[in-house]
């Protein structure tokens, strides 16, 4: 029966993860990613719009690596503005064993409701990331700073445009002052 009951709710997700589609043409990673480097706390820049962030300002992304091998996944947003409330989601990433080690698979809710997670580009110096996954439906621009420099934010969303996503859907995220 809960077997059962996990696969109504996968097919649910999956169902509801239905959302604009940004990109028909779903790049593959251009880089390397180390872990180690990548891990940390991000802060997100802009995004796709999409249910699980619905209403999220203030969004951050902290991923630490286990001793299992495994990446920790720490999403948090203040809901409706800056001065809302907190929500956090806790999950967990394993890395797919792609040549890159850019692809990931992410799970919130448990091993058999895991979705991809690309890093679909980088900062040489790991300072910014572009992710997407492999439908083109999510999109993400995210930073090691709070607020970059116009120009910066430019460049990310020049970047990705270059790889194919329709940037007029980009959701700019608020963010307050740094945290670390």
């Amino acid at each position: 029966m809960r077997a059962l009951i996990a696969i109504c709710f996968a097919l649910t997700l999956t169902a509801c993860a239905g959302g604009p589609v940004g990109n028909d043409q779903v790049p593959e990673p251009l880089k390397r990613v180390d872990l180690q480097r990548y891990k940390g706390l991000w802060f997100e820049m802009a995004r796709y719009e999409n249910r699980f962030e619905e209403g999220c300002e203030g969004v951050t992304a902290t991923y630490g690596l286990r001793p299992d091998g495994m990446v920790s996944v720490v999403n948090a947003c203040r809901e409706d503005g800056l001065d809302g409330a907190v929500k956090v989601s806790e999950g967990k990433a394993k890395p797919s064993g792609d040549p890159l080690g850019a692809k990931l698979k992410v799970s919130f809710f448990g091993p058999p409701l895991m979705t991809n997670y690309w890093v679909l580009d980088r900062g040489e110096d790991y300072d910014w990331a572009i992710v997407g996954e492999g439908s083109g439906r999510f999109l993400w621009i995210l930073t090691r700073e709070a607020q970059p420099a116009p120009a910066r934010r430019a460049e990310l969303v020049a970047r990705a445009k270059s790889l194919g996503y329709d940037t007029g859907m980009l959701r700019f995220t608020q963010q307050g002052a740094e945290r670390r």
